[in-house]
């Protein structure tokens, strides 16, 4: 019994050893190096399985990297053409605005000028500055004539106050600015009980009182 009984213990002794050796076994470095190899290769592969039909990881970023310069040189391209584009508008404007200079001249500047002359100013063109402010070119490119506050005039016919009666009502409240004729009994009779016919107002002496009533009186009745 004993024989048999040490015989068994024997055998588990025996059988138990190598296991122990297995348990107490040290790795070298390069093992535990080609384990982790190992380990990394499989997580890699285990993170990219879903993005295999991509193709390569590096072909990825190259294309990548690629499309990221496309996009910064498009923009310098595109900052060019801003360029480009605010230069072109640049010169529209000053087209436009010499375009709006010449129609001005010639609706306002020159009529001002001419109306001024006519009615035999002083100073036309100190006339055309002192007034040039009150008359504007509408969206139209019609003339308006402005008051004080900005509104757009009309005359008593409901038509918009024209530049020539602009000239004649500022020289009738400043006689100073027309030229001054001498006042004599013909040139007074001559216009005596003529404002029932049409006289030539232009020729009217703002500085005598009798033409400015003269003048009143042909401009009450209609006549320009």
């Amino acid at each position: 019994m004993n024989t048999q009984t040490t015989s068994a213990n024997t055998e588990v002794t025996d059988t138990a050893e190598p296991t122990n050796n297995q348990a107490d076994r040290t790795y070298t470095q390069q093992e535990v190096n080609d384990m982790m190899a190992k380990m990394k290769t499989s997580v890699a592969k285990k993170v990219l399985k879903p993005y295999e039909e991509l193709g390569d990881p590096d072909e990825i970023r190259n294309i990548v990297s690629t499309h990221q310069k496309t996009q910064q040189e498009q923009a310098l391209k595109r900052g060019e053409f801003d360029k480009i584009l605010q230069e072109l508008a640049s010169k529209k404007d000053q087209e436009i605005s010499k375009r709006d200079s010449v129609i001005r001249e010639f609706k306002v500047d020159t009529p001002l000028v001419s109306a001024a002359a006519r009615h035999r100013s002083v100073n036309p063109d100190q006339v055309k500055a002192l007034l040039k402010s009150s008359v504007r070119l509408n969206a139209d490119g019609e003339v308006e004539v402005l008051d004080t506050k900005g509104a757009v005039r009309y005359n008593d016919r409901g038509t918009l106050l024209a530049v020539d009666d602009l000239v004649q009502e500022f020289l009738l409240s400043n006689p100073h600015f027309v030229q001054s004729t001498p006042a004599t009994t013909t040139t007074n009779s001559s216009y005596q009980g003529s404002v029932n016919n049409k006289i030539d107002i232009s020729k009217l002496d703002m500085r005598n009182p009798a033409h400015r009533k003269l003048y009143k009186e042909a401009r009450s009745q209609g006549q320009k």
